[in-house]
């Protein structure tokens, strides 16, 4: 004969159960997190390695190494008042080369966090006619009154080589 049966096992489950859920019940509802709409204009340069000239070459864009950039970031920072840190996603849409009578569209994904002080730090995937790759950026966003002023740099390393952006612009909170 075992040693529990279901007609036994289901009060014992129902009691330990009950046990372990009294301090659940006990816990207080944190506030709910903020958001912050955070677009803007972008604009600013890349520097391309020898290896993605050529691949853009490749594809009828000849361009110098160094090129402008121009687009518009959307962005949204999650946060809550209790932390020091936020959660911030964004879409990055530039396009690059208009220096040189070239439009080069590049979109990135990007996921990362900011510090109450402004530090902030994120990857995500990119795309553009050279390829795809993954972004690494860092940077500080300073804030005046209602204006935020992003400064970011990004390593953007792939299989033809590396492309490097420091974009700036602003955003109104």
């Amino acid at each position: 004969m075992p040693l529990f049966t279901v007609r036994h096992l289901v009060p014992l489950m129902l009691v330990a159960a009950a046990c372990f859920a009294r301090p659940a019940v006990a816990q207080t509802v944190p506030a709910p997190t903020r958001s912050v709409e955070l677009s803007g204009p972008r604009f600013g340069v890349t520097v391309l390695s020898d290896g993605v000239v050529s691949r853009l070459r490749d594809k009828d864009i000849d361009v110098s190494p160094t090129i402008s950039q121009f687009g518009w970031q959307f962005e949204r920072q999650l946060y809550h008042s209790s932390s020091s840190v936020s959660v911030v996603t964004e879409w990055v849409g530039l396009l690059g080369g208009l220096d040189q009578g070239f439009a080069i569209p590049s979109l990135s994904w990007m996921v990362g966090l900011r510090t109450r002080n402004g530090a902030e730090f994120g990857l995500g995937p990119n795309i553009t006619p050279g390829g795809t790759a993954l972004v690494l950026a860092a940077g500080h966003t300073f804030r005046s009154s209602i204006m935020n002023v992003p400064v970011n740099l990004a390593v953007i390393p792939s299989r033809n080589g590396v492309r490097v952006t420091l974009l700036t612009g602003f955003s109104l909170r």
